[in-house]
């Protein structure tokens, strides 16, 4: 009979925890490195002010966060460009309506070694630099180093937006040595005195130099005025008009006195 009793009795003990775990909510955020510090930032804070929330992050560009937003493997998406049609298509096919929210401002900095004598570069610079025409910085008036050519992969916001921006929307050439995330652009870049970079401004640090583009700097005053020519907004996209704790989470990230004063806090620009 006790046993009987005891095993009742753990069974509802089971029952209990196993529906208090499906009340606790949880949240999963997937892709842009670029929004990354920005989601990171606000997930630490918001499951301080909410400890039965768990906020699970992970990088891997932007279009592997959209990408699993139209597999239903994530709740939002974070992504340094706005949604493609094409994208928006596949979604609508697969049950997903895409929800654009913007969360910050950003500009695109192209950065060097610290000991490159360059302060600033021009766009066509930039472009002829990124599709191979420009092999030496002393064409440019900087050292006579051979350019080491750093740039993201295409599965990146960062790199549409600098191919679009920068490129014209034609494609880097072959010998750029392509990497997977702004962190590690700023690494490769702060690791070989010949290279150029681009990384978001919330990745800025002195293990890199920071060019003018067209005399003007990047900065969050150039961004929101625009000056700034390689500017654009940062998302987090969910599938649908969120609901219960991806709701309260983007609501919080949207607050001029929370969320935003962490964007600023991340080295990016807020909204308001």
């Amino acid at each position: 009979m006790k046993s009987r009793i005891f095993s009742v009795l753990a069974a509802l003990f089971a029952l209990f925890f196993a529906v208090n775990g499906a009340w606790a909510g949880k949240i999963v955020i997937k892709g842009s490195t670029t929004v990354l510090p920005i989601a990171q930032k606000t997930a630490e804070a918001y499951m301080k002010q909410n400890p039965d929330v768990k906020i699970t992050i992970s990088g891997g560009g932007s279009g592997n966060g959209i990408k699993a937003l139209i597999d239903g493997s994530t709740d939002i998406a974070d992504s340094s460009r706005f949604i493609k049609d094409k994208e928006v298509k596949r979604a609508i096919q697969n049950g997903q309506y895409p929800v654009p929210f913007a969360v910050a401002y950003d500009c695109i900095v192209p950065v060097v070694h610290p000991s490159n004598t360059m302060t600033n570069i021009t766009m066509a610079q930039l472009r002829d630099i990124y599709m191979g025409k420009i092999k030496n910085w002393r064409d440019i008036g900087g050292p006579d180093r051979i350019i080491v050519v750093i740039s993201r992969d295409t599965s990146s916001g960062t790199y549409e937006v600098w191919a679009k921006k920068v490129l014209k929307k034609k494609r880097v050439f072959p010998g750029a040595l392509l990497q997977a995330s702004n962190g590690a652009v700023a690494q490769a870049v702060g690791n070989n005195k010949n290279a150029i970079g681009y990384i978001g401004l919330g990745y800025m640090n002195s293990n890199v130099k920071a060019l003018m583009v067209n005399n003007v700097e990047g900065s969050k005053e150039t961004t929101l005025d625009g000056t700034f020519p390689i500017s654009r907004p940062l998302f987090m996209f969910t599938a649908g008009w969120p609901k219960g704790e991806t709701l309260n989470f983007i609501n919080f990230v949207l607050d001029p006195q929370k969320g935003q004063k962490l964007v600023g806090s991340a080295g990016y620009v807020p909204l308001y």
